[in-house]
């Protein structure tokens, strides 16, 4: 019973990054209706910006903040240089680009940072287990900064102007132009927040797996997997997913398939959720009438 407790809030940590990691993929995707298969890579970048000002002597929150910027930056830059111009493209087009942002931030971070595994610090100290011993430190203290930035965003996009006219923008561009919304510069805020959301998620779950240009690929199939199996044309749902399908991966992994072949249940949630609901759990399908 304690292994599974244990089992439990250990997936509730790392469905949070997965939260986090699906709830920037359905904000590109409301945007471009494409997945951003770079999503993990560019959170990987970011992490390795983040151990770079922390060698060099930034405190870790600090070292924190600015990679968030920064990440910020580089996010709404891909949106305007890269994808405005490909607004009307095929879509083989801009998931071409998607691929090709994935092979270029693997690449420039394996030239950069080489691919030698590097330990990143956690925050949260490396104190005993708490509660008996069924969490860690960094698990709880990175659940605590998920949420603290799932809130946040949810807060953003409910209750200010900006973050209502970002959703009009993503749901209707045609008629968020008739109106006077600028929505090329809503779609790169919005790449901007996907960018950050990310950032954050590769520095909390770096501490675990280690830094290392690859280390975000896996971490990437369980968010898709959690975001369509919450919706992924909802962000709500996607985090729910996300969180369900953390659980789903540590439990299933300890007592079902292995820790060896835990991947293959993301696998399987997605070829399932696609057959049986392909508009996930909290989704909507819609019909359009010829």
């Amino acid at each position: 019973m304690n292994g599974l407790l244990h089992q439990l809030v250990s997936g509730i940590a790392s469905g949070g990054i997965y939260a986090s990691v699906a709830l920037a993929l359905v904000m590109i995707y409301q945007a471009t209706h494409h997945v951003n298969f770079a999503q993990g890579e560019m959170a990987m970048f970011s992490t390795y910006i983040a151990l770079t000002l922390i060698e060099a002597g930034v405190p870790y929150w600090g070292a924190f903040v600015i990679t968030v910027a920064v990440s910020f930056v580089i996010g709404a830059a891909i949106q305007r240089v890269l994808m405005n111009p490909m607004a009307n493209a095929p879509v083989l087009a801009s998931v071409g680009i998607f691929i090709g942002l994935l092979l270029m931030f693997n690449s420039v971070a394996g030239w950069l940072f080489t691919y030698t595994l590097k330990p990143f610090p956690s925050p949260f100290g490396e104190g005993p287990p708490l509660f008996g011993g069924f969490v860690s430190r960094h698990e709880l203290g990175s659940t605590i900064v998920t949420l603290i930035v799932l809130l946040t965003v949810w807060a953003f996009f409910r209750f200010t102007r900006l973050g209502l006219a970002m959703r009009a923008a993503a749901f209707n561009p045609v008629s968020s132009r008739l109106v006077g919304i600028p929505v090329g510069s809503m779609l790169a805020l919005g790449w901007g927040l996907a960018a950050a959301i990310g950032a954050v998620a590769g520095m909390m779950i770096a501490p675990v797996v280690f830094l290392d240009p690859n280390m975000m690929s896996g971490v990437l199939l369980y968010a898709f997997a959690g975001a369509l199996l919450g919706g992924i044309t909802n962000p709500l749902g996607a985090v729910v997913g996300g969180f369900m399908v953390g659980v789903i991966e540590n439990i299933g992994g300890a007592y079902i398939v292995g820790t060896e072949l835990k991947l293959t249940l993301a696998l399987v949630i997605i070829v399932v959720v696609l057959v049986v609901r392909p508009a996930g759990l909290f989704g909507k399908t819609v019909v359009n009438r010829v």
